[in-house]
Protein backbone atom coordinates (compact mmCIF):
# COMPACT_ATOMS: atom_id res chain seq x y z
CA UNK A 1 0.00 0.00 0.00
CA UNK A 2 1.60 3.46 -1.06
CA UNK A 3 1.97 6.22 1.56
CA UNK A 4 -1.01 8.41 0.67
CA UNK A 5 -3.49 5.48 -0.05
CA UNK A 6 -2.77 4.39 3.62
CA UNK A 7 -3.43 8.22 4.96
CA UNK A 8 -6.74 7.77 3.28
CA UNK A 9 -7.27 4.56 4.69
CA UNK A 10 -6.35 5.44 8.49
CA UNK A 11 -8.63 8.93 7.92
CA UNK A 12 -11.52 6.21 7.38
CA UNK A 13 -10.84 4.13 10.25
CA UNK A 14 -10.33 6.55 12.82
CA UNK A 15 -13.91 6.76 13.45
CA UNK A 16 -14.59 3.18 14.13
CA UNK A 17 -11.26 2.98 16.09
CA UNK A 18 -12.73 5.28 18.52
CA UNK A 19 -16.52 3.66 18.46
CA UNK A 20 -16.10 2.13 22.07
CA UNK A 21 -15.62 5.57 23.85
CA UNK A 22 -17.86 7.19 21.39
CA UNK A 23 -20.64 5.04 22.25
CA UNK A 24 -19.46 5.14 25.80
CA UNK A 25 -19.56 8.78 26.29
CA UNK A 26 -22.20 9.78 24.20
CA UNK A 27 -24.65 7.42 25.59
CA UNK A 28 -24.05 8.57 28.99
CA UNK A 29 -24.45 12.66 27.59
CA UNK A 30 -27.30 12.09 25.93
CA UNK A 31 -29.02 10.77 28.46
CA UNK A 32 -27.46 13.85 30.70
CA UNK A 33 -29.53 16.22 28.09
CA UNK A 34 -32.03 14.51 28.09
CA UNK A 35 -35.09 17.37 29.45
CA UNK A 36 -32.95 19.55 30.52
CA UNK A 37 -33.72 23.53 28.96
CA UNK A 38 -30.63 25.29 30.43
CA UNK A 39 -26.60 24.95 31.81
CA UNK A 40 -27.25 25.20 35.68
CA UNK A 41 -24.85 24.31 38.49
CA UNK A 42 -26.66 20.86 38.38
CA UNK A 43 -26.04 19.82 34.75
CA UNK A 44 -22.14 21.71 35.13
CA UNK A 45 -21.88 18.64 37.98
CA UNK A 46 -23.31 16.03 36.74
CA UNK A 47 -21.33 16.65 33.20
CA UNK A 48 -17.97 16.64 35.49
CA UNK A 49 -18.63 13.43 36.93
CA UNK A 50 -19.70 12.03 32.96
CA UNK A 51 -15.69 13.01 32.15
CA UNK A 52 -14.46 11.83 34.85
CA UNK A 53 -15.85 8.18 34.73
CA UNK A 54 -14.63 8.63 31.27
CA UNK A 55 -11.21 8.76 32.04
CA UNK A 56 -10.69 12.53 30.76
CA UNK A 57 -8.61 13.01 34.40
CA UNK A 58 -9.92 14.92 37.15
CA UNK A 59 -7.44 17.83 36.44
CA UNK A 60 -8.67 18.14 32.87
CA UNK A 61 -11.96 17.68 33.95
CA UNK A 62 -11.45 21.12 35.79
CA UNK A 63 -10.32 22.92 32.97
CA UNK A 64 -13.57 21.70 30.66
CA UNK A 65 -15.73 22.83 33.42
CA UNK A 66 -14.34 25.97 33.56
CA UNK A 67 -13.87 26.51 30.24
CA UNK A 68 -17.94 25.63 29.78
CA UNK A 69 -18.79 27.91 32.63
CA UNK A 70 -16.57 30.64 30.46
CA UNK A 71 -18.33 30.45 27.21
CA UNK A 72 -22.18 30.46 29.37
CA UNK A 73 -21.09 33.36 31.02
CA UNK A 74 -19.79 34.82 27.96
CA UNK A 75 -22.73 33.94 25.23
CA UNK A 76 -25.03 34.74 28.07
CA UNK A 77 -27.72 32.01 27.39
CA UNK A 78 -26.30 28.32 26.03
CA UNK A 79 -28.70 25.50 25.21
CA UNK A 80 -28.16 22.02 26.07
CA UNK A 81 -28.88 21.88 22.52
CA UNK A 82 -25.55 23.58 22.04
CA UNK A 83 -23.48 21.78 24.73
CA UNK A 84 -22.12 19.32 22.23
CA UNK A 85 -20.84 21.83 19.73
CA UNK A 86 -19.32 23.88 22.92
CA UNK A 87 -17.81 20.81 24.54
CA UNK A 88 -16.30 19.61 21.24
CA UNK A 89 -14.93 23.25 20.80
CA UNK A 90 -12.87 23.10 24.18
CA UNK A 91 -11.87 19.78 24.18
CA UNK A 92 -10.42 20.60 21.01
CA UNK A 93 -8.79 23.53 22.28
CA UNK A 94 -7.07 21.84 25.27
CA UNK A 95 -5.45 19.35 22.77
CA UNK A 96 -1.73 20.07 21.55
CA UNK A 97 -0.50 20.39 18.14
CA UNK A 98 2.82 19.65 16.76
CA UNK A 99 6.09 22.07 16.58
CA UNK A 100 8.60 22.18 12.84
CA UNK A 101 11.27 21.07 15.70
CA UNK A 102 9.29 18.25 15.87
CA UNK A 103 6.89 17.52 12.55
CA UNK A 104 3.54 15.19 13.08
CA UNK A 105 3.63 13.89 9.38
CA UNK A 106 6.44 11.66 8.32
CA UNK A 107 6.85 13.48 5.18
CA UNK A 108 7.79 16.68 6.66
CA UNK A 109 11.12 18.26 5.82
CA UNK A 110 13.50 17.41 9.31
CA UNK A 111 14.92 20.45 11.33
CA UNK A 112 18.40 17.77 11.50
CA UNK A 113 19.92 14.90 10.21
CA UNK A 114 19.58 12.70 11.74
CA UNK A 115 16.83 13.55 13.21
CA UNK A 116 17.27 10.86 16.58
CA UNK A 117 14.40 9.91 18.24
CA UNK A 118 14.30 7.93 21.71
CA UNK A 119 11.02 5.72 22.65
CA UNK A 120 10.29 4.72 26.16
CA UNK A 121 7.64 3.05 27.72
CA UNK A 122 6.60 -0.02 30.10
CA UNK A 123 6.18 -3.15 28.91
CA UNK A 124 3.50 -4.59 27.20
CA UNK A 125 2.42 -1.01 26.09
CA UNK A 126 3.24 -1.90 22.03
CA UNK A 127 6.68 -0.17 22.16
CA UNK A 128 8.23 -2.04 20.12
CA UNK A 129 5.73 -2.67 17.50
CA UNK A 130 5.29 0.74 17.55
CA UNK A 131 9.25 1.36 16.97
CA UNK A 132 8.17 -1.04 13.81
CA UNK A 133 5.20 0.69 12.81
CA UNK A 134 7.18 3.92 12.62
CA UNK A 135 10.43 2.81 10.89
CA UNK A 136 7.81 1.44 7.75
CA UNK A 137 5.79 4.72 8.06
CA UNK A 138 9.08 7.15 7.39
CA UNK A 139 10.72 4.59 4.66
CA UNK A 140 7.45 4.55 2.48
CA UNK A 141 7.28 8.49 2.98
CA UNK A 142 10.78 8.69 1.48
CA UNK A 143 13.06 8.81 4.60
CA UNK A 144 16.12 6.45 5.03
CA UNK A 145 15.49 4.78 8.85
CA UNK A 146 18.03 2.98 11.20
CA UNK A 147 17.00 1.20 14.23
CA UNK A 148 18.79 1.08 17.66
CA UNK A 149 18.23 -2.28 19.79
CA UNK A 150 18.36 -0.55 23.06
CA UNK A 151 15.98 -3.02 24.75
CA UNK A 152 18.95 -5.10 25.86
CA UNK A 153 17.22 -6.89 28.70
CA UNK A 154 14.81 -8.48 27.24
CA UNK A 155 16.12 -10.80 24.58
CA UNK A 156 12.56 -10.94 22.80
CA UNK A 157 12.66 -7.15 22.20
CA UNK A 158 15.84 -7.37 19.84
CA UNK A 159 14.30 -10.40 18.09
CA UNK A 160 10.98 -8.52 17.43
CA UNK A 161 12.76 -5.63 16.86
CA UNK A 162 14.88 -7.72 14.04
CA UNK A 163 11.50 -8.73 12.60
CA UNK A 164 10.11 -5.37 12.02
CA UNK A 165 13.86 -4.35 10.40
CA UNK A 166 13.59 -6.97 8.04
CA UNK A 167 9.97 -6.13 7.38
CA UNK A 168 10.59 -2.14 7.08
CA UNK A 169 13.94 -2.78 4.99
CA UNK A 170 15.90 -0.78 7.33
CA UNK A 171 19.41 -1.56 8.98
CA UNK A 172 19.64 -2.29 12.77
CA UNK A 173 21.84 -1.66 15.01
CA UNK A 174 22.31 -4.46 18.17
CA UNK A 175 24.52 -5.86 20.84
CA UNK A 176 24.20 -9.58 23.02
CA UNK A 177 21.74 -9.62 25.49
CA UNK A 178 22.30 -7.48 28.50
CA UNK A 179 25.42 -5.42 26.61
CA UNK A 180 24.99 -1.71 27.81
CA UNK A 181 22.01 0.00 25.97
CA UNK A 182 23.65 3.36 26.33
CA UNK A 183 26.48 2.14 24.49
CA UNK A 184 24.19 0.08 21.68
CA UNK A 185 22.60 3.80 21.61
CA UNK A 186 26.16 5.69 20.64
CA UNK A 187 27.10 2.76 17.66
CA UNK A 188 23.45 3.47 16.59
CA UNK A 189 24.18 7.13 16.25
CA UNK A 190 27.68 6.60 15.20
CA UNK A 191 26.59 4.44 12.12
CA UNK A 192 23.48 6.68 11.13
CA UNK A 193 26.17 9.55 10.83
CA UNK A 194 28.26 7.21 8.53
CA UNK A 195 25.64 6.37 6.58
CA UNK A 196 23.83 9.90 6.37
CA UNK A 197 20.86 8.57 7.90
CA UNK A 198 17.37 10.60 7.90
CA UNK A 199 16.25 8.81 10.88
CA UNK A 200 17.39 6.96 13.87
CA UNK A 201 14.91 5.57 15.83
CA UNK A 202 16.29 4.09 19.94
CA UNK A 203 14.61 1.45 21.16
CA UNK A 204 15.09 1.43 25.39
CA UNK A 205 14.18 -0.93 28.26
CA UNK A 206 10.51 -1.20 29.46
CA UNK A 207 10.84 -2.87 33.25
CA UNK A 208 8.20 -1.61 35.25
CA UNK A 209 7.97 2.55 35.54
CA UNK A 210 8.55 1.80 39.35
CA UNK A 211 11.94 0.30 39.52
CA UNK A 212 14.16 3.99 40.02
CA UNK A 213 16.96 1.72 38.32
CA UNK A 214 15.54 2.06 35.20
CA UNK A 215 15.15 5.25 35.21
CA UNK A 216 18.62 5.97 35.89
CA UNK A 217 19.20 4.11 32.69
CA UNK A 218 17.11 5.77 30.64
CA UNK A 219 18.49 9.27 31.86
CA UNK A 220 22.31 7.74 31.00
CA UNK A 221 21.10 6.58 27.45
CA UNK A 222 20.08 10.07 27.38
CA UNK A 223 23.03 11.75 28.03
CA UNK A 224 25.17 9.42 25.89
CA UNK A 225 23.67 10.13 23.04
CA UNK A 226 23.67 13.69 23.27
CA UNK A 227 27.59 12.70 23.38
CA UNK A 228 27.61 11.50 19.97
CA UNK A 229 25.27 14.01 18.36
CA UNK A 230 24.62 17.67 19.86
CA UNK A 231 21.52 17.76 21.26
CA UNK A 232 19.94 14.14 20.61
CA UNK A 233 18.12 12.72 21.17
CA UNK A 234 15.50 15.46 19.40
CA UNK A 235 12.63 13.45 20.62
CA UNK A 236 11.62 11.39 23.21
CA UNK A 237 8.42 9.66 22.84
CA UNK A 238 6.09 7.97 25.79
CA UNK A 239 3.99 4.86 24.40
CA UNK A 240 1.08 4.49 26.83
CA UNK A 241 -1.94 1.83 26.48
CA UNK A 242 -4.63 3.76 26.23
CA UNK A 243 -6.70 0.77 27.48
CA UNK A 244 -4.98 0.93 30.99
CA UNK A 245 -6.83 4.43 31.58
CA UNK A 246 -5.77 6.02 34.96
CA UNK A 247 -2.66 4.26 35.08
CA UNK A 248 -0.88 5.89 31.75
CA UNK A 249 -1.23 8.61 33.77
CA UNK A 250 0.84 7.36 36.85
CA UNK A 251 3.10 6.01 34.07
CA UNK A 252 3.30 9.80 32.23
CA UNK A 253 4.41 10.97 35.88
CA UNK A 254 7.55 8.82 36.31
CA UNK A 255 8.43 8.79 33.04
CA UNK A 256 8.47 12.84 32.64
CA UNK A 257 10.41 12.78 35.71
CA UNK A 258 13.35 11.02 34.28
CA UNK A 259 13.37 11.79 30.64
CA UNK A 260 12.29 14.65 29.00
CA UNK A 261 9.16 14.01 26.97
CA UNK A 262 8.60 15.10 23.79
CA UNK A 263 5.70 13.51 22.90
CA UNK A 264 2.98 10.40 23.53
CA UNK A 265 2.15 7.48 21.52
CA UNK A 266 -1.20 5.98 22.74
CA UNK A 267 -2.10 2.66 21.48
CA UNK A 268 -5.19 0.27 21.70
CA UNK A 269 -7.43 2.87 21.55
CA UNK A 270 -9.70 0.91 19.66
CA UNK A 271 -9.76 -1.98 22.10
CA UNK A 272 -11.14 0.45 24.66
CA UNK A 273 -13.78 3.04 26.05
CA UNK A 274 -11.56 4.79 27.74
CA UNK A 275 -10.29 7.15 24.94
CA UNK A 276 -10.96 10.14 27.00
CA UNK A 277 -7.10 9.77 28.19
CA UNK A 278 -5.88 11.25 25.13
CA UNK A 279 -7.42 14.60 26.06
CA UNK A 280 -6.54 14.29 29.73
CA UNK A 281 -3.15 13.19 29.61
CA UNK A 282 -1.81 15.63 27.23
CA UNK A 283 -3.59 18.69 28.84
CA UNK A 284 -2.36 17.46 32.49
CA UNK A 285 1.20 17.07 31.18
CA UNK A 286 1.36 20.14 28.05
CA UNK A 287 2.99 16.90 25.95
CA UNK A 288 1.44 16.60 22.66
CA UNK A 289 0.06 13.38 21.51
CA UNK A 290 1.80 12.73 18.24
CA UNK A 291 0.19 8.95 17.06
CA UNK A 292 -2.34 6.85 17.59
CA UNK A 293 -3.07 3.80 17.53
CA UNK A 294 -6.65 2.30 16.68
CA UNK A 295 -5.98 -0.94 15.51
CA UNK A 296 -3.35 -4.34 14.99
CA UNK A 297 -2.33 -3.58 11.58
CA UNK A 298 0.89 -2.73 9.84
CA UNK A 299 -1.12 0.60 9.08
CA UNK A 300 -2.79 1.14 12.27
CA UNK A 301 -0.58 3.17 14.08
CA UNK A 302 -1.25 6.96 12.46
CA UNK A 303 -0.45 10.75 13.23
CA UNK A 304 -2.35 12.54 15.39
CA UNK A 305 -5.05 15.18 14.39
CA UNK A 306 -6.60 16.98 17.44
CA UNK A 307 -9.19 18.09 14.62
CA UNK A 308 -9.70 14.05 13.19
CA UNK A 309 -10.06 12.86 16.78
CA UNK A 310 -12.28 14.97 17.85
CA UNK A 311 -14.68 15.36 14.69
CA UNK A 312 -14.54 11.62 15.39
CA UNK A 313 -14.79 11.35 19.09
CA UNK A 314 -18.29 13.63 18.29
CA UNK A 315 -19.30 12.13 15.10
CA UNK A 316 -22.81 12.68 14.30
CA UNK A 317 -23.54 14.60 17.79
Amino acid sequence: MGFFDRKKKQQESLETGLEKTRSSFFGKLTKLVKGRDTVDESFLDDLEELLVVSDVGVATTVDIIRRVEARVAKDKYVSTNDLGALIRDEVAGLLLGGSPERPLEFDAPLPQRPHVVMVVGVNGVGKTTTIGKLALSYKEAGKSVMLGAGDTFRAAATEQLDIWAERAGVPIIKQGHGADPAAVAFDTLAAAKAKNVDVVLIDTAGRLHTKGGLMDELSKVKRVMDRQIDGAPHEVLLVLDASTGQNAIRQAEEFTKAVDVTGLVLTKLDGTAKGGIVIGISNEFQIPVKYIGVGEGIYDLQVFDRSRFVDALFLGK
